[in-house]
């Protein structure tokens, strides 16, 4: 369906979910709720803007009670995923305009994009990336609200098998980052950057006691008192053959 009724972004209890019905070329879409979840409007349409096909995924950032930024991966010109790209609108999600490219296109992927705001001008993005057998996460820095990115280093070198990046912007200017490290002994994972996602530190392991491969997928949180709340999905042979959702309160070292 086509959305045609603003939304409030700036909704205390707003919460937005997208989703795709093909991780190559697929078609996009969104589902927002006022009310923490419990109940959903939508779905509404993402257009595919002159790509092969979206496979959007949740992730966005809110400035106003009208304008909020998508970013989102687009089919790449061989209609398989993934080349990551981000949108805005300025009408409470009425119209969505394309905004950039993060990155070129690659050989290989770049997928499932997180996100943070630095400034008002500076966006931090880090993604799922494969080239050939190598899996990590890159980073990519925008000084222009979204407009135009730079790539910088590689915020971990090496994720195993592949995992996407959860990441927040910590009380104390710090940014968090976190993921699954799909080889044995299969992890969560932490860095942190005190620069705003220019270098990052050592890994910190959360969990390293997975049975298997099929870890990871995190969302992170900041509590009040200042520590970590990292969810994801786990695989532990002693508790059974079936994956679940935990989480893993984490202290952060002090700056």
């Amino acid at each position: 369906m086509e959305c045609n009724e603003s939304i409030n972004f700036t909704n205390p209890n707003f919460a937005l979910t997208a989703r795709t019905d093909n991780v190559d070329a697929g078609q996009s879409r969104y589902w927002y709720s006022y009310s923490r979840g419990h109940d959903w409007q939508g779905p509404c349409k993402i257009p595919n803007f002159d790509t092969p096909g979206t496979a959007a995924r949740t992730d966005y950032l809110i400035d106003d009670k009208n304008t909020c930024t998508l970013f989102l991966t687009a089919a790449k010109s061989d209609g398989k995923e993934g080349h990551t790209f981000c949108v805005r609108t300025t009408d409470g999600g009425i119209t969505l305009r394309f905004l950039s490219w993060i990155g070129p296109e690659p050989e290989g992927l770049s997928i499932m994009p997180a996100s943070i705001r630095l400034s008002k001008t500076d966006i931090l993005v880090a993604t799922r990336r494969r080239e050939g057998d190598h899996r990590f996460i890159a980073a990519y820095l925008s000084h222009d609200n979204g407009n135009s990115w730079n790539q910088l280093d590689n915020p971990v070198n090496n994720t195993g098998e592949g995992n996407p990046p959860a990441m927040i912007k910590l009380k104390d200017g710090r940014v968090c980052l976190v993921y699954g490290y799909r080889e044995k002994p299969c992890s969560i994972r932490a860095k942190l950057s005190r620069d705003g996602g220019l270098t990052w530190g050592k890994a910190h392991i959360l969990r390293n006691n997975g049975s298997s491969r099929d870890i990871g997928y995190p969302r992170v949180v900041q509590r009040p008192d200042g520590k970590i709340v990292a969810i994801y999905y786990f695989s532990d042979e002693k508790i059974g053959p079936e994956r679940f959702i935990e989480a893993t309160i984490w202290d952060p070292p002090k700056l």
